[in-house]
């Protein structure tokens, strides 16, 4: 599969960059499973795409299950949007790729190192490290996702960050300790398609 270098984009679409953190919990992780709205995870995520990727670049770290809602959203996109979808992947994980990874033209690869964790904080660090974004939109997740804040918000404080406390999980914990609490309407609003289009205009 080939894969794009950042210096390989139109110069015409890179002015804006916004980062996607997400991850749908599992069973035995209770202290984010036991309050992760599934259903509301993958309606942010399509959300996120559908209003992001047609203006401005959207990158994401490559889990498998955002990775496959990402891809069943792209099918609604016209080309151009598409091409504004950029992945990042630690090839620690090459073994156990996802199929859906054929359909995106930009994957950032991570060389791996033969330990897990090390090869996936390299990858985050790069990932956010590496571009200049506006904003971010956390959802759902676990530890990484909130290890994704944490690193993001040190290389960008100046940034907009959105943690959509209503899927729950690591992104309800990120709103409520952020020291100034965001948008009230990342409690309790499900249209997440004119939310975000609210609360990134300004980015859009």
């Amino acid at each position: 599969m080939q894969t794009f270098s950042q210096t390989s984009f139109n110069e015409n679409v890179l002015h804006t960059m916004i980062f996607l953190s997400a991850s749908v919990p599992t069973p035995g992780k209770e202290d984010y499973y036991d309050t992760a709205d599934a259903m509301a995870i993958h309606a942010a995520v399509r959300a996120t795409v559908l209003v992001v990727a047609p203006k401005v670049r959207l990158v994401w770290g490559g889990h498998p299950a955002i990775t496959t809602m990402v891809h069943h959203t792209i099918g609604r996109m016209t080309a151009e949007a598409r091409h504004q979808l950029k992945m990042y992947q630690s090839d620690y994980f090459k073994s156990v790729f996802p199929k859906e990874h054929q359909f995106f033209r930009h994957i950032q690869h991570i060389p791996e190192t033969a330990d897990k964790r090390i090869s996936i904080t390299r990858m985050r660090h790069q990932m956010i490290e590496e571009n200049e974004f506006k904003a971010a939109i956390f959802i759902g997740g676990m530890k990484g996702v909130e290890k994704e804040y944490e690193i993001f918000s040190h290389a960008h404080p100046k940034a907009l960050i959105l943690p959509v406390a209503s899927t729950g999980a690591a992104a309800k914990n990120i709103y409520e300790k952020m020291p100034i609490l965001p948008d009230e309407r990342l409690r309790y609003d499900y249209e997440y398609i004119p939310l975000f289009q609210s609360l990134l205009q300004e980015h859009l």
